[in-house]
């Protein structure tokens, strides 16, 4: 075997690797936002945004794209955009740490494994894209368990909602834009930097602010908000390119997994009968949906 062809055999495994490290970063993370538990979600979120940047432009300079981040600074058009997905983005952030942080993590995982399903109706409203059948009995399966958590529970995922759209919309303007994961993130970040900084520039001057006042331990882990949002990002996108869509679709579902057995097995969130039948049908909308997605892929090829 040829060094070049042991190389393209090597690629699947290298893409397993980096897509799979993404998407448990993302699935444990709920243990580093309870570790800032004592920090309010909003400073949080402001000292993520700022770490980020400046993290996200060594990275840039580091691979050498500085040109295609200037390129983007020179569109208005693109500025606009990125400014939109920038609010979604934000606002996910800040819903998900602060449902983390105040004991609604099984409903963050709700949203997140619901995410999918809302990305298929979206790109049937907005993409014009045609629904397979197995998609609409999906979709049908997935607000089924959403109207009976409302009822029978008497409570409305507010939560697992805005989640699952907020992510959803981000996504869909982030594929229509023509710009790449981690210089768009990267123009993202800088364009929520300035309210950020002054932000916590208003907490400083009212002594509320919390890092340099409590502790190291407390001051890193804000810092490394930074590397906890680039990592897993550059993962995803390294395992993207080597892996079929399909593959991809299915391990995705590695993240809200995570949240949902640390939500019950080590944080005891509390798990009804009516929350378990709630998931049952949100896991067989979506057994349906990757086994379609599946077929349906491999038919393509």
């Amino acid at each position: 075997m040829t060094a070049k062809a042991s190389e393209i055999r090597s690629e699947p495994v290298f893409g397993l690797i980096y897509a799979a490290s993404a998407f448990l970063i993302w699935g444990l993370s709920p243990l580093y936002w309870k570790a800032l538990g004592a920090v309010p979600a909003l400073e949080i979120i402001a000292h993520r945004v700022v770490w980020s940047f400046l993290f996200l432009m060594g990275l840039i300079l580091l691979q050498r794209r500085w040109s295609e981040f200037a390129e983007i600074l020179k569109s208005g058009r693109m500025l606009l955009t990125l400014m939109l997905t920038a609010i979604l983005v934000s606002a996910n952030w800040l819903l998900y740490i602060w449902a983390v942080n105040n004991n609604h993590m099984l409903q963050a995982s709700l949203g997140y494994y619901i995410n999918p399903l809302v990305n298929v109706v979206l790109g049937m409203l907005f993409l014009r894209e045609r629904l397979r059948r197995p998609q609409i009995l999906a979709v049908m399966l997935a607000a089924g368990g959403v109207l009976y958590l409302t009822t029978a529970y008497g409570e409305f995922p507010w939560i697992a909602l805005t989640l699952a759209l907020s992510f959803g919309l981000y996504g869909l303007i982030r594929k229509v834009a023509p710009v790449g994961a981690l210089v768009g993130l990267a123009v993202e970040t800088m364009l929520l930097s300035p309210p950020a900084l002054i932000y916590l520039i208003h907490l400083n001057s009212q002594e509320a602010d919390t890092i340099l006042r409590v502790s190291l331990k407390l001051d890193l882990l804000l810092i490394g908000c930074a590397p906890l949002t680039a990592a897993p990002l550059l993962f995803f996108t390294l395992g993207a390119k080597r892996l079929y869509l399909s593959t991809l679709g299915l391990m995705q579902y590695i993240g809200p997994s995570g949240m949902f057995l640390l939500a019950i097995f080590y944080y005891n969130e509390p798990f009804s009968t009516t929350q378990i039948w709630t998931f049952a049908m949100i896991w067989a909308a979506l057994g349906i949906y990757s086994t379609d997605s599946v077929i349906y892929y491999r038919r393509e090829r």
